[in-house]
């Protein structure tokens, strides 16, 4: 049987306090339909997941994010967690990161609070997307749509609200991912 992401590149972008289950989860389903996923973060070695109420795994890092160019993945994964993206957003490289694959119309997923990068990106302006609630706000500031769903899906752009939510999300998500690589395939 064919695996819809066979080859497939995924760049999964996190520092510490990364919620650990939106980044385990997604990543565990992405990798078992045959995508090549590599944790991008600005630290190195390993960082440090957040389970719920404390601290977490280590997850190792593939890539540094000087290291890392979005040209070379076909997609981009953002968990959450409220630490991760809080921090990221801080990181003048990673929001250009983040931002170089709405540029090059690439599909993204962010779950939980991970659609902060998306805002500080500049990538939410007239797209509907569903969050963390606390960044519900944030959200609407940056000029997009707002709405409490389990997944939504706008363009490429996949996004959910909470762990409980990653069985919806990753099944859009393969299916978003699956998608831009048959366009990547068309353009060749």
């Amino acid at each position: 049987m064919d695996k819809l992401l066979q080859g497939v590149k995924i760049a999964i972008l996190a520092t510490n306090g990364f919620e650990q289950a939106e980044l385990l989860g997604p990543r565990k389903a992405l990798d078992e339909q045959g995508a090549k996923t590599q944790v991008v973060s600005p630290e190195k070695g390993k960082i440090k997941g957040w389970n719920e109420n404390d601290w977490g795994k280590d997850v190792a890092v593939d890539l540094t994010l000087d290291s890392a160019k979005a040209s070379d993945f076909d997609a981009l994964l953002l968990p959450g967690g409220v630490m991760n993206p809080d921090k990221l957003r801080m990181n003048l490289r990673a929001v250009e990161f983040v931002r170089q694959f709405f540029e090059m119309q690439k599909p993204v997923a962010a779950i939980c609070h991970g659609p902060w990068m998306l805002v500080e990106a500049g990538a939410v302006r007239g797209r509907t997307l569903t969050s963390w609630p606390s960044i519900q706000t944030d959200i609407r500031n940056a000029g997009g749509k707002w709405v409490d769903e389990e997944v939504t899906v706008d363009n490429g752009l996949v996004t959910s609200r909470k762990p409980d939510d990653i069985p919806a999300f990753n099944r859009r998500m393969i299916e978003e991912f699956a998608k831009g690589r048959q366009a990547t395939a068309r353009q060749l």
